[in-house]
């Protein structure tokens, strides 16, 4: 059995799946994909915090289902621009944890990432699984991964 670490970047999923398709990421349906085969190490739910109850009641949904979940908390520049993204928190954690897991599952389409997944993948021998909705993901990520899956209808409410 595979051992996997799951790492979704929660702001990116959010906003491509609606954007597309205008509905919701189905983190059970996501969960039960990953973890038929596979044995989670560990488990890890990139959030910003506005700290609104609607929030708490997802993010506490998340952890039912088995994330941890790591909260930064919104920041609303003068300019009127937001800032808050996880980036470098995902990749120290999939740095961090890729000595002890097969497989690295991350949820995003953000091109950023393609250089964190190719080192995991060269340097240290892991198969990267990516998971985004394919016309909103970066085609440098989609080619860096071991594995694209398109976020689609199946893991979609």
């Amino acid at each position: 059995m595979k051992r996997v670490l799951i790492l979704v970047d929660v702001q990116n999923v959010y906003y491509t799946t609606r954007q597309k398709y205008n509905r919701r990421f189905d983190y059970n349906k996501f969960w039960s994909v990953v973890t038929a085969d596979a044995k989670v190490v560990k488990a890890i739910a990139y959030a910003i915090d506005r700290g609104d109850q609607k929030q708490r009641e997802f993010q506490n949904i998340l952890r039912a289902i088995g994330f941890d979940v790591k909260l930064k908390p919104f920041i609303q520049r003068s300019d009127g621009s937001a800032k808050g993204d996880w980036d470098v928190g995902i990749a120290i954690d999939a740095m961090e944890y890729s000595d002890i897991v097969d497989t690295i599952v991350l949820v995003s389409g953000d091109g950023d990432f393609d250089i964190l997944v190719d080192k995991l993948r060269q340097d240290r021998g892991k198969s990267v699984e990516v998971y985004g909705v394919a016309s909103l993901s970066s085609d440098s990520l989609k080619k860096s991964a071991s594995h694209f899956i398109s976020i689609d209808e199946e893991l979609l409410l």
